[in-house]
């Protein structure tokens, strides 16, 4: 069977006491489906070096990439990378995977930034893989009491619906 490859990032901004993409990563149970490649650097180069070699290595069916969006209530799920001119897509059924789940969303903006750029990265080798796999990226709200079981209900259906 293959495993979907699960990643965060660790804290950026002196405020933030954790990332909460790698928050939600810490509340899945043990599976292994999943295989985790925790607290990425807060750089594009570093980060991306990091997935593609992980990919390379564990020749996973999916990425799915995990970034925290401060700014967002939702759990938003990215169509798209763009860096400069060129755009990928995720090539995924977005409509169908977030279906019925009650906290999640589509966006169209990964937010031209650290996320963006690894998405982009991942997006843009998956045609050069030797074997299928795909990618998509989970922007993260910060959990807080409130939110923190739907969003982590929502991700963990996403993540059936992939495997």
């Amino acid at each position: 069977m293959n495993k979907l490859l699960l990643t965060s990032f660790a804290p950026w901004l002196s405020h933030h006491r954790s990332n909460a993409s790698d928050d939600l990563l810490g509340l899945l149970p043990p599976d292994d489906r999943f295989n985790l490649l925790r607290q990425l650097p807060v750089d594009t180069v570093l980060a991306r070096q990091a997935v593609l070699a992980a990919m390379v290595q564990e020749r996973p069916a999916g990425v799915v990439c995990c970034g925290m969006a401060e700014g967002r209530s939702l759990l938003t799920v990215e169509a798209q990378a763009r860096e400069g001119a060129t755009c990928y897509g995720t090539g995924l059924d977005l409509p169908k995977l977030i279906a019925g789940l009650t906290m999640t969303a589509i966006s169209e903006d990964a937010g031209q930034f650290v996320c963006e750029g690894l998405y982009y990265g991942v997006l843009e080798a998956l045609p050069r893989l030797d074997w299928p796999c795909f990618g998509l990226f989970v922007h993260v709200p910060l959990l807080t009491p409130d939110n923190q079981a739907i969003v982590l209900g929502d991700f963990r259906t996403i993540l059936g619906r992939l495997i």
